[in-house]
This record gives structure tokens, sequence and C-alpha cells, in this order.
């Protein structure tokens, strides 16, 4: 308890630092996730072409590796002087996307064929076929795998504390390398975590029964 009382702002810190960056990648992740699901089953081919090349080379890469980039080839062409915040934010939700676009075009097979060759049939282009008809169905099926992918993007944040983020694990690095006990430091750490988890486990629940009382 000593170590926590003792170092309470840092522990604050990291934790509203872990919260940060945990929302920007989330929101993030879910706005290129579902723009790259729409490439994914576009007619247009060359969109599919990218879609498909986005979710392969960025599932199959290792996310410690997208930080490498991230943090030491980013800022050499594009981000001079951007923030770790930034850095990290980029790395993980460009990462965590593949996993979101997967989940969506999931979602989006569940939705009837019928349904958008009808949509087609009234004159509706294919964005808007995608947005007005099959989203919003496809919404209902995806927010369970959805929570279970941002949790882990709430978990992989960890990885920015070593690049100097500060977030929680950053903080119970320089607490361990103070001499602090290491299991009292990593106790509270896993406490932290599960109380954003648990929390964005409930949110998701909650979407899931109000989706489930509009269907």
């Amino acid at each position: 308890m000593n170590v926590l009382l003792d170092y309470l702002p840092e522990f604050r810190d990291g934790f509203l630092g872990t919260l940060a960056i945990t929302a920007s990648a989330a929101l993030l992740a879910l706005v290129l996730g579902v723009l790259i699901a729409g490439f994914r089953v576009s007619p247009v081919p060359p969109l599919r072409v990218f879609g498909t090349a986005w979710v392969t080379v960025l599932r199959n890469t290792p996310l410690t590796l997208l930080f490498l980039v991230a943090f030491f080839v980013v800022p050499q062409i594009l981000f001079q002087g951007a923030s770790p915040y930034v850095l990290g934010t980029l790395a993980l939700g460009f990462y965590t996307s593949s996993f979101v676009c997967e989940a969506v075009r999931s979602g989006i097979s569940t939705v009837p064929l019928g349904q958008a060759e009808a949509a087609r049939s009234l004159g509706m282009s294919f964005s808007q076929t995608l947005r007005l008809i099959v989203l919003p169905q496809a919404t209902r099926t995806v927010i369970p795998p959805l929570s279970s992918i941002i949790i882990a993007l709430t978990k992989n944040s960890a990885i920015a504390g070593a690049f100097g983020y500060g977030e929680l694990f950053n903080v119970s690095k320089l607490l361990n390398d103070k001499g602090y006990a290491i299991a009292w430091i990593f106790l509270w750490t896993a406490l932290a975590y599960l109380v954003i988890t648990f929390a964005v486990s409930g949110l998701f629940r909650l979407l899931e029964r109000r989706m489930g009382v509009a269907r």
C-alpha cells in the first residue's frame, strides 16, 4: 500500500495516460477498420486489393516492430518532433484497425445479400447501401468481437511505455528501477488495467443490450 500512496500522482498520471492512448487508438482503429472493411467488400478491384494488403501486412507484423517503425522511421519521414503519445496512437491504431476490419467484414457477411440487391435496385450507390443498409445491421453482430479487440488494445498499450510514453507500464518500470518490490508494483498496475478492461467490457455489454432491444 505504501508504494501506491507514496507514488499516487505517478500512478494517477500513468492511469490517465493509459486511458488517453487507449481511447485515441481505439477511435483511430474503429474509423480505419470500418473504412478498410468497406474497401474489402467494394466492387472496385484496386480498393479490394488495398484492403486485403492492409489487413495481411498489419495482422502478420509484430506490434513491437510497428512501434519501432512508428518511433524511429515515421518521424524521419512525416512527423518530425511528434510526441510519444501521437506515435504510440498511430502504431496501436493501425495495428488494431486490421482486426476491427475483419470483425466488421464478418458482420457485413451476416446481412442477407438480398437487402443490398434491393438497395441497388432502388438506385442507391455502393457507399449509400453500405452506410444506410448494411452497416447498421452488421453493427449488432460486431459488438461482441469488438469488445475483445478493444480490451486487447488496452493491454497492448503497455508497449508504449517501453518507448517513453507515460502510461502504467512505464510507471511500474520506473518504480522498479528505484528498487521497490516488483510484486507490489505489478499488483497495483494489474488492478489498474482490470479497472479499465472491466469498464470497456461493461460499456460494450450495455451497447449489446441496447442494440438487442433495437433489433
